[in-house]
This record gives structure tokens, C-alpha cells and sequence, in this order.
């Protein structure tokens, strides 16, 4: 499903909202303004630099295999 994260530029709300439609409107959760920004997720971007690997256990969730009840399947 397509998660989106938008900033108000009237009121400065950030939120996030599934998106079905790219057709559809979308308004501020908070001012419901349709001046808004599409901000830029850092969900499933990895750095050379970066400790964690998406192979490594818990990677992308948070969690460890032994706690791990999010179902990426580490």
C-alpha cells in the first residue's frame, strides 16, 4: 500500500496518509490545506556506510529474530 508523508505548508503539520488514488486530493490532517509537500522517507535506504544490512537479523524493523513478530522473516 502506498504510505506517503506530507508537510502542511500553512499550518507546518507532518503526517503520513495512504494514498489508493494518485488522482485523489489530499488534504492536512490538521488545517485540511491542500498546500502541501510530499516529504522524502528514508524507509529502505541503505548507506555504504551503515552498520545494518537488510540480510542482517532485524534489519528494517527493529527488532531481533528471537523478539521478532513482524514477519519480514529474518
Amino acid at each position: 500500500m502506498p504510505l506517503y508523508e506530507y508537510k502542511c505548508k500553512d499550518c507546518k503539520e507532518q503526517f503520513e496518509t495512504l494514498v489508493l488514488n494518485p488522482e485523489d486530493t489530499v488534504t492536512c490532517e490538521t488545517c485540511e490545506g491542500s498546500n502541501l509537500e510530499k516529504q522524502f522517507s528514508p524507509f529502505g535506504i541503505k548507506s555504504e556506510d551503515s552498520q545494518d544490512s537488510f540480510d542482517s537479523p532485524g534489519a528494517g524493523c527493529g527488532c531481533t529474530p528471537v523478539s521478532c513478530g513482524c514477519g519480514v522473516g529474518h
